[in-house]
């Protein structure tokens, strides 16, 4: 396989993603030609259109297909991809067809690459270290999972010589990496239609954590077994790097980072104890790569965090919005607990969608426990992504809805949602999943701006 420099074309076959999006535009910032295709249009895919992409949504070989030519084009897929006329042409026709995974794990090669895994945190964690390179002005290329706030994109470029990026463990994505530093926030069952059991995702993070070549180089959330020497961090106990006497003053947490017997004082506005947790890491790896305090006190009070997780919104009548992409049970207890432990007495009410038949079925009692914390439930009809329900019988959002012990609860769908929020008497509204949930986010904001 030729280096990637060789490329003049690079052809992404679903290319809206939000991993596959962020390669493109890396690609198009070092100044190749990039096109692709994708089922729908989307905000993502018109703002890569704008930024001079050119993109196609019928599975045709058109015109521009046509024009590429096998030696110099790289055609790049996502897994998510199964069956397409256009990658049938491309494999037909001695095209170079690669993963994503495969080529994010070349870039990482030639780079010094910071990787952050987990099964939740990373998208946020990835996001801050990638934004903390920039404001310490590093020359790196960052390839985020979410849209990051500061920049409105879900990549940051600012040179080539260190790659930050988030390490998918979805198809054993994340082994095809070559990370210097890593960052393990977590390890939990999910994607069980990949793995199967807890024990092979375990492994799998373990395997991940074995290509980091030095011990201090491997941050690992306290009491994640990792199976082999790291640094270690932590809230409100006791690690290699620790955050801990947290508080709230007006719209800002405050929080203590503790390292080597020394505390360094740091304040922003994003809530929640698991996002403090996750700045402990990136605060931690920047630390270790030399970055001064007070320049991370800079990136971190100016961070404005990532779109749809802990987005959070105050109105003049008292009413809280917050948005987030949760979507597994512990994510959910995460961001329901932080609303509770900062908001004692108010009254809310939590709007999920499931997302994927096969999680909603391996984790139904878990989520039945999250939405107990809830007052009062909006339970939305099942995203499938790319399942299909005929191959879960019984799972849907009814069955899932009787294991929810609270009493004011409903099914609706996602048509129905904004018209049943408007008659709801709450405090505080959670719209949470990680579907197409956020259609709902711009009638809601408008909506209660208005009140």
């Amino acid at each position: 396989m030729q280096n990637l420099n060789t490329y003049n074309n690079f052809y992404f076959v679903g290319i809206g993603g939000i991993g596959m999006s962020a390669l493109a535009r890396y690609f198009h910032a070092a100044g190749k030609n990039v096109l692709g295709y994708d089922k729908t249009e989307t905000k993502l895919t018109t703002e890569l259109q704008k930024e001079g992409i050119s993109i196609s949504f019928e599975d045709v070989v058109n015109e521009k297909i046509n024009e590429l030519n096998n030696e110099n084009t790289l055609v790049i897929y996502t897994p998510a991809i199964k069956v397409l006329g256009i990658l049938d042409y491309f494999n037909q026709n001695g095209f170079e067809v690669l993963k994503r995974a495969k080529v994010l794990g070349l870039i990482t090669e030639n780079t010094e690459c910071i990787s952050v895994a987990g099964t939740h945190g990373k998208t946020t964690t990835s996001s801050l270290v990638a934004h903390l390179c920039k404001v310490a002005n590093l020359p790196f290329s960052g390839f985020l999972g979410g849209i990051a706030e500061n920049y409105k994109s879900n990549f940051i470029y600012n040179g080539t010589e260190i790659s930050v990026l988030e390490a998918d463990e979805y198809d054993r994505s994340f082994l095809n990496l070559s990370p210097d530093w890593a960052i393990v926030t977590s390890i939990d069952a999910d994607h069980l239609d990949i793995y199967g059991d807890t024990e092979t995702i375990e492994q799998g993070f373990r395997d991940f954590a074995d290509l980091v070549p030095e011990n201090d180089q491997l941050f690992v959330r306290k009491g994640v077994k990792i199976g082999r020497p790291c640094k270690t961090y932590a809230v409100n106990e006791e690690a290699d790097f620790y955050s801990d006497n947290l508080r709230i003053e007006g719209e800002k947490m405050f929080f203590d980072f503790n390292y080597d017997g020394k505390i360094e004082e740091f304040s922003w506005e994003i809530p929640g104890i698991h996002n403090v947790e996750n700045a402990t890491a990136a605060i931690a790896v920047l630390h270790s790569l030399g970055a001064d305090f007070e320049t991370i006190r800079n990136g971190i009070s100016t961070f404005k965090g990532i779109k749809r997780r802990y987005t959070k919104h105050s109105f003049a009548n008292g009413k809280i919005y917050v948005d987030d992409y949760a979507h597994h049970p512990t994510e959910l207890n995460a961001v329901i607990g932080s609303i509770r432990t900062f908001n004692p007495g108010k009254r809310l009410l939590v709007v999920f969608q499931p997302h994927l038949f096969s999680r909603t079925r391996d984790f139904a009692e878990g989520f039945a426990e999250s939405l107990d914390a809830a007052d009062e439930l909006l339970l939305l009809d099942i995203y499938p992504a790319r399942e299909l329900q005929k191959d879960f019988e019984g799972i849907t959002s009814d069955w899932l809805l009787e294991k929810v012990k609270i009493e004011k609860k409903e099914v609706c769908s996602l048509s129905q949602a904004f018209e049943k929020i408007k008659e709801k008497d709450f405090d505080i509204l959670l719209t949470v999943g990680a579907g197409n949930i956020d259609t709902l986010y711009d009638p809601i904001m408008n909506w209660l701006g208005d009140k």
